[in-house]
């Protein structure tokens, strides 16, 4: 019988040029030139630079200072264009396009994008970044050497982040998420504060990447922030009492909920917690101006309307 012959498992083999390698940024001497470009030296190893990625004409023995990429064609090559951010650094950086098979790519400031591998994203597409929403993110290098992107660690976020104390209570922030949970979402603020916010705080569901304005609603102990992308309470409480006000009205004055009806039912129709609910059908209720009949609840209607 015809066996298949096994091929031999090899180990993926680095893309690089001797001590050279993608990341690095480092000055070069022009060793020679070509028609379409020139091979830098460090002393030991060549790299080429295409005319097109040099600021200048260039003549042998220019020292430039380049950074190291791979090309499109997965060659080692270098550029005059200095990344946002570098080897050993972390920054933000815009979203430029989207790949559902491979992940989404990032304008590092040169002329090859800079891919944030699918999984390295949440596995629910709709919380993945959309163009021009901005990630915060540091380099790496998978087997082959090439350099991809990597979000930054929660322990790299408390170096950098700016404890808040309480004269930040109420006020209004810009923040982008750095990370998406069940609960949540985290966001850095534009002075550097970690604020969480909750999902029942959300007015829709966030992603990575996306900025948004909210209130501060909670300081902690530890310098960090809560907030709440709602309105304050009072104001909420008239916000969603119209809202199911709203609703009844294009129901002809009727709906089959009520204060019992299960949370998860009422988040899916009015994108509202049970609470918040609870409290703007309380409101409508206390001002006469429903009621809840056998499961229903229902419009008052007036004598004269009747």
């Amino acid at each position: 019988m015809y066996k298949r012959q096994q091929r031999e498992k090899r180990e993926p083999q680095t893309i690089q040029n001797g001590n050279l390698a993608a990341g690095m940024t480092l000055t070069m001497t022009v060793a020679r030139k070509t028609e379409i470009g020139y091979f830098l030296s460090d002393g030991k190893d060549e790299v080429f630079l295409h005319a097109n990625e040099a600021h200048e004409r260039l003549h042998i023995d220019d020292e430039v200072e380049v950074f190291l990429y791979h090309d499109h064609e997965n060659r080692l090559a270098a550029t005059m264009d200095m990344p946002h951010v570098g080897m050993g650094e972390y920054g933000w950086l815009e979203v430029v396009d989207i790949s559902p098979r491979m992940g989404v790519f990032l304008d590092n400031g040169i002329n090859k994008d800079l891919l944030l591998f699918v999984d390295d994203l949440p596995k629910h597409s709709d919380e993945w970044p959309r163009p021009k929403d901005q990630m915060l993110v540091a380099l790496k290098q998978d087997k082959l050497g090439r350099l991809l992107a990597k979000p930054v660690t929660e322990n790299e976020i408390v170096k950098i982040a700016a404890k808040a104390d309480q004269s930040m209570k109420n006020k209004s922030v810009e923040g982008t998420v750095y990370k998406v949970i069940q609960a949540g979402a985290f966001l850095l603020t534009e002075d550097e504060h970690i604020l969480f916010i909750h999902r029942d705080e959300m007015v829709g569901r966030l992603r990575l990447g996306q900025t948004v304005r909210c209130r501060i609603s909670f300081v902690r102990e530890d310098g960090r922030l809560n907030g709440s992308m709602k309105e304050r309470k009072e104001v909420q409480y008239g916000e969603d009492a119209d809202k199911l006000l709203r609703y009844l009205i294009n129901r002809d004055g009727a709906m089959p909920y009520t204060d019992s009806t299960d949370a998860d039912v009422i988040r899916e129709k009015f994108q509202m917690s049970k609470s918040s609910f609870k409290r703007a059908l309380g409101k409508l209720m206390k001002e006469r101006r429903v009621e809840q009949v056998d499961g229903w609840t229902k419009i008052i209607r007036s004598e004269q309307e009747e």
